[in-house]
Parts: structure tokens; sequence; C-alpha cells
């Protein structure tokens, strides 16, 4: 328990610097191991108890990765992420392959190596992507999709690795049972997912405790019997999160077992960080200098290439291609699991590690500053997009008096009030241009930072210019933008705080939209002035009348 306590500790205080410096918490669970390991307080490797808590978090991880496979996730896998998906991994392997080969690697360790370069970090991207608010915008879709593509083909080639012995000789007849296991239960649980499972949860969902329990009996049960005919428990976690995935209550058991995972995930990176730190890196420098920058330069030049061949512009292929700057937590899971079955050594394990730290801490900062390394690149990148992109071809709209950027919750109520053809729309979401598109309203696809989109609208000879995007940031971008333009129109932006308003304000904004100070004056007013229930059942009224208007002119 005292040795339970200094690792969780450390990482508590590691964490908090990590989060301080704008980092993956992964980085200060690694970084307790190399602690603990360089200072010898103890060896967590050597202790059953800590290996049994890091497969439990790799068994969480997985089943929480199946929970995410549901219909609904796969229908954002189109046609383009999958493309990219598939012609990303291909070539980085290819390519990881040979860089290890020539860097004097055996075949099996170039095979794990190749592969580990391969997968980028589901969880890391998705929570910067959160963090810039940009999981909806055209590259944010695209990298989400192409990601659950990796997430997919990473559980396949987990099966097909538990085909090959140990001798790393990849014996047909095993390694075709084992697919054949693998698929056969993969398409047990779709079907068990489908009719099953969801009646059954149902019957239990009143009860959280209950659902809590019943989630954890299904995934322990799931995995006694995987492994009992040879598989992996990670394999079994997975497999077990796939059968509960189209069930209405698998955001709630999400939830739940996060806390798990969180807790047990912890042990496998100190465990993995202890390692590295008792790890002999002579000669290692050179294979870890030179997969690092393919993993750092290469990858994201795959993915522009393969998107500017698609008819996509080269910002949003930058945006896009600087996601998979990094090596997942799979291909640190996949280093481990290797090191178990003997197929490689420490040594190789070692490299794959320093790799993922090595891009996990500084992919974070290029996705965190992309915006800003574009606009120094932008010009050169434009060599991978193709003459006219037909993805994201620009249409030719009439001026407009209006230019409403943003199109969300703030941005429909305002065009509720405006004459049809009075206004355009700008928005980055896909989904919210095709619906405009569909009601024949004036609307551009692009991002509000991208000149050559505001350039296109006419945005510098319009009366009036209103961001409802509440991006801090963004909203200094299109002011900046107006810096030299003396005659302008009226420009209205929104704000989250009293000091970005001030900001923006002394920037040049004519008004700053507050929701909270709006609402909260108009109510207090009301308040004051004596309300009444007559008074609010009309205004009641007028809402619904309003949320009846915009479903009639939106959807």
């Amino acid at each position: 328990m005292i040795e339970l306590a200094i690792v969780i500790v450390v990482v508590a205080v590691l964490g908090i610097l990590a989060t301080l410096l704008r980092q993956p918490l992964v980085l200060a669970y690694l970084a307790t191991g190399a602690v603990i390991g360089y200072f010898g307080f103890f060896h967590v490797t050597n202790q059953d108890f800590f290996q049994l808590f890091s497969d439990l978090g790799i068994m969480f991880l997985l089943f929480l990765i199946g929970l995410e496979i549901n219909y609904t996730s796969l229908r954002l896998v189109g046609k383009t992420s999958l493309i990219i998906g598939i012609g990303q991994i291909l070539f980085t392997a290819l390519i990881g392959f040979g860089i290890a080969a020539v860097l004097g690697f055996a075949l099996l360790p170039s095979l794990y190596i190749a592969i580990a370069l391969t997968f980028s970090s589901t969880i890391i991207v998705i929570k910067i992507l959160s963090d810039k608010k940009d999981l909806n915008s055209l590259y944010g879709k695209i990298s989400i999709g192409f990601l659950l593509v990796q997430d997919f083909v990473a559980i396949l080639v987990l099966i097909a690795l538990a085909g090959v012995h140990q001798d790393g000789v990849f014996r047909i007849g095993l390694l075709l049972l084992t697919l054949a296991q693998g698929i056969g239960l993969f398409l047990l649980m779709l079907w068990l997912g489908r009719k099953v499972m969801p009646k059954i949860f149902d019957i239990i969902a009143h009860s959280q405790e209950l659902l809590f329990i019943a989630s954890l009996a299904w995934v322990f049960l799931i995995v006694a019997i995987v492994s009992k005919i040879g598989l992996s428990i990670e394999i079994g976690g997975f497999l077990a999160g796939l059968a509960l995935a189209n069930s209405s209550e698998h955001f709630q058991i999400a939830h739940r077992i996060k806390s798990l995972r969180d807790f047990f995930i912890l042990i496998f990176f100190v465990i993995l960080g202890s390692s590295l730190a008792l790890s002999n890196f002579d000669g290692l420098a050179l294979p870890i200098i030179l997969l690092s920058l393919f993993v750092l330069v290469g990858n994201p030049l795959i993915v522009m290439v393969l998107m500017g061949l698609m008819g996509y512009r080269a910002r949003t292929s930058f945006f896009a291609g600087v996601t998979v700057a990094q090596i997942s937590e799979f291909s640190l899971i996949l280093a481990a699991l290797g090191l178990k079955t003997g197929h490689i050594t420490e040594e190789t394990v070692a490299i794959i590690t320093a790799v993922g730290i090595i891009t996990i801490t500084l992919s974070s900062y290029l996705m965190i500053h992309s915006e800003r390394i574009f606009k120094i690149f932008g010009t050169r990148l434009r060599v991978f997009e193709r003459l006219h992109p037909t993805q994201e071809a620009l249409p030719n709209i009439e001026q407009k008096p209006v230019i409403l950027i943003g199109f969300h919750r703030t941005g429909k109520s305002v065009a509720t009030e405006l004459p049809k053809n009075n206004f355009l729309v700008i928005d980055f979401d896909p989904e919210i241009i095709q619906g405009l598109r569909k009601n024949n309203i004036a609307c551009i696809f692009g991002d509000m930072r991208d000149t050559l989109v505001l350039d296109e609208a006419g945005i510098k000879k319009a009366n009036v210019v209103i961001s409802t995007n509440p991006d801090f940031e963004d909203n200094i971008a299109l002011l900046q933008y107006f810096k030299h333009t003396k005659e302008r129109g009226m420009i209205i932006v929104r704000a989250r705080t009293d000091f970005e308003a001030e900001t923006l304000y002394r920037l040049g904004a004519h008004y700053v939209i507050l929701p909270h100070f709006t609402t909260g004056k108009y109510i207090g007013k009301m308040i004051a002035q004596g309300v009444s229930k007559a008074t609010l059942n009309s205004l009641k009224k007028k809402d619904t009348a309003l949320f009846e208007r915009r479903a009639e002119l939106f959807g």
C-alpha cells in the first residue's frame, strides 16, 4: 500500500505540472515510472499486483473503445475518412518498416515498429479538438473519422499478432485460426449488440448501481471466455464493449467505467516509464530521432498528400495532418504485449516508448498552435492543393448586406429575424451548410480565420458583420482582418467574459454580445418592474412561436 501511495502521489504532482504545461496526462504517468525507476524507490515491474492493475487498465481502455464503435460512430467514417485512414496506415507502415529495416532491425521488430508508427492517439486528439472547439469543423470530423478507422485496424492487428508464434515465425495455420476466432467473436458480439444486450440493459437501467455492476460482470465474463480460447484479455475487453455499443445506456456505462480505466491505466504507463528509465539507450539515439521525425513530419505529409489529391484545400489538409503527428496509446500497448509474448526485446520497447514521449509532447503544441504555424507556412503548403479543390470549392454568391458567421443557437436566433435573402452564412460545420443549402439560404463552407473565405464572402463590403462564434482568438483575428479597412460596416462579435468584451471593444468591435450579461439584465429588469405569471406566459408563447419559426425556416 505504501508503494501504491507513492505512485499515486507522484502521478498527482506531475499531473498538475503537465496540466500547467498543457501536456497530456499520459506523459505524467510515464514520467512517474521514470522517476521511480531511476531513483530505485522500488521495482513496479516485479510486483504481480502492479502487473494485474496494468492489465486491467488496458482491458478497460479497450472496453471503452469498443463502446464507441456503434452504428452512429461508423456513419462518421465516410468515404473521405475511410480512404485517408487506410491510405495513411498503409504508407506509414511501409515507410516505417523500410526505415526500421535500414536501421538494422530484424523482420519482427521492424514489423512492430512499423505498426506502432501508424496509430495516432484518439484520446489526445479529441481532447485538443474539444478545447479548440473544432470537433464539428470539417477537418475535425475527418480526423475523428480516420482515427476510428485506425482504432478498428489496431484491434485486427492485436488479433493477428496473437497468431504469431513466440519465435517470430508466422505459422499460417495458427494465424488463420486466431483470425477466424476473432472474426467469429466479432460477428457474435455485433449480433448480441443488436438483438440481445440492449433489451437486457434496458431492464436494469433504472438502477445506476446495478447498471455499473452488470457492465463489469459482462466485461469479466467475456474476458474469461476469450482467455480460455487463447486470445488476450485486451481483445476480450474490446469485444465486451462492442456488444454494448448500441445499447441506449452506453453513455452512462462509459461515464462510470472511465474512472476505473483512468486509475488502472496509469499503472500500465507507470510500469512502461519505469522500464524506460532502466533501459540502456546506447546506440538508440539515431533510431529514436529518425523515427520521431518521420512521425512528426512524415505522417502529416502523407495525410496532406492524400487529402490534396481528393480535392481538399491546404488549410484543411494541414490541420487534419497535424492530428496524426504522434503515436498512440495503442502503440505503447502493442509494444508491451510484444515484449510479454517474446516477439520483441526491451530495446525495441524502449525505442517505441521514447518515440511516443517525444511525439506526444511536440504534437500537442503543433495542434494547439496549428493556426500560427499555418500562417507562416501556408503559402508553401499550397503545393499540396489541387488547382481547383473540388471538395471545398467556394461558390460565386452575390453580395449580401449582412454576413452571419456561425449558425448554431445564437446564429439561428439572429437569422430568424432577418429577411431570408438579406444575409449570408459562413460556417465550418458540414451538416449545417448542407441544411442551409436545402433551405436555399446563401452560405459558404469555411473557417472565419481563412482570409480567402472572408474575401469570397465580400465581408468588407457588408453593412453588418455578426460573429456568433464565442472563440476569443477567432474574433480577434476577424477584427484584425478589418484593421486597415477605412470604410467598413458595423461589426458585432461575441465574448464569454467581461475581460474579453473590453478587449474586443478596444480592437474596434461596434458591439459585443455577452449572453449571460444580456439575459441577466433582461430578467432583472422584468423582476424589478413587477413581472406577473401572465407576462411570463405571454413571453413563453412568443418563444414557442420562435422555436416553430426556426424549425420551419432552417429545419
